[in-house]
């Protein structure tokens, strides 16, 4: 499919048609404006659509617009019903969707195409991975897809330049292009979207229990487990429900690790407890170090071709401005930044990671500046 579709003389000219101004849709319609192409916005919602349009994702449709591409952006439920509806209303279009399920939406169109005659070869799926813990146009963003993967799922029908196009959309949103088949995106999406959401929820929903003093006690680590947990509970409904043969099982291994690890503090808090138990939570966390070590980092490695520094940054303007332009001037490049608040205190924490090459230059240039730390990991 990819060596054919290179050789296919095409461009992303537009208009191009963003079907549901939601997050992704609005996401995408800014960062294809900006860039100065066409794009026309479509939504279930008037006041969406020209909430949409003064958002900057693009504008309103009009008479005798005729797109190059569709990109549907509606919620999984009903993405094939959109695409179907689109290959029929535009027969020279090009049209895919970004649901972030794929194998069935991809069967129910090329079984509604067969059925009404339409030509499937110009449908293609695609998934950005990128998204926001909140929901809506007005939180959409033309650099939401940078440097994320944008993946394309070819069906056995999908033409050369139906592919060549969807692949031009990532690039052009500034995404990394993967292609991948429909059953084994929907079970990597399992592993590495739907069940962390599902983790995140069932965490943040046992905070409705805490007392008010144990959440003050709050710090970043639970932050960090459940920022996803604030996602819209209508969206997810549809996704999980899209996607449930691949996440039950993943969650019934999931509950098994957990009633393992049960079993163990429940021992330790008897009067003479067995041996064991211990080594049991300690393979329980070695196993997560084991999965935290597998997830790539922004070149790709894992993680043990990284190390990460905590500087300690006081809570003024221009400080953490500073702690970067130190960095830019000893040529040291940042991989990644997360920022951590401690309450009551006068300084935040910036944990600092850096190629492990640049462990040494990071740390003397530190030392030599005058920069707190507060450990290396």
């Amino acid at each position: 499919m990819s060596t054919e579709a290179e050789r296919e003389t095409i461009a992303l000219e537009g208009p191009i048609l963003v079907i549901g101004a939601g997050l992704i849709g609005g996401s995408i319609g800014m960062a294809l404006a900006h860039a100065g192409l066409d794009v026309l916005v479509r939504d279930s919602s008037p006041g969406t659509t020209l909430l949409a349009c003064e958002l900057g994702a693009g504008r309103q449709e009009e008479g005798g617009d005729s797109p190059q591409l569709v990109v549907v952006a509606t919620p999984p439920d009903v993405s094939a019903r959109i695409v179907l509806e689109a290959l029929e209303e535009f027969p020279e279009a090009y049209v895919l969707d970004v649901a972030s399920v794929k194998q069935h939406i991809a069967e129910e169109i090329l079984a509604g195409a067969r059925a009404r005659g339409l030509d499937s070869s110009r449908y293609v799926g695609t998934h950005p991975m990128a998204g926001r813990e909140v929901a809506g146009v007005v939180a959409a963003r033309g650099d939401l897809f940078r440097g994320r993967a944008f993946v394309v799922v070819p069906t056995p029908a999908t033409s050369p330049r139906s592919y060549a196009l969807a692949k031009l959309l990532g690039i052009e949103l500034g995404a990394a292009v993967v292609e991948i088949d429909p059953d084994a995106h929907d079970e990597a999406v399992a592993y590495v979207s739907h069940v962390p959401q599902i983790v995140a929820s069932l965490l943040a929903g046992r905070l409705t229990s805490a007392s008010e003093a144990a959440l003050g006690l709050s710090g970043q680590g639970l932050r960090d487990t459940t920022r996803i947990a604030a996602s819209d509970p209508r969206l997810w409904v549809e996704i999980l429900s899209a996607n449930a043969g691949r996440i039950a099982p993943i969650l019934r291994a999931l509950g098994d690790d957990l009633a393992e690890l049960t079993q163990a503090l429940e021992v330790l808090n008897e009067p003479d407890p067995q041996p064991g138990s211990r080594a049991r939570i300690a393979r329980a966390i070695a196993s997560g170090n084991d999965g935290v070590a597998r997830i790539p980092g922004k070149h790709g490695g894992g993680a043990e071709n990284f190390c990460k520094l905590t500087v300690l940054v006081p809570d003024e303007p221009g400080e953490l401005a500073r702690l970067l332009g130190d960095m830019g001037e000893e040529q040291i490049n940042l991989e990644d930044l997360r920022l951590e608040h401690s309450l009551g205190q006068r300084v935040g924490l910036a944990h600092v990671s850096v190629m492990r090459a640049d462990e040494q230059r990071l740390t003397a240039m530190l030392e030599k500046r005058g920069w707190a730390r507060a450990g290396t990991e």
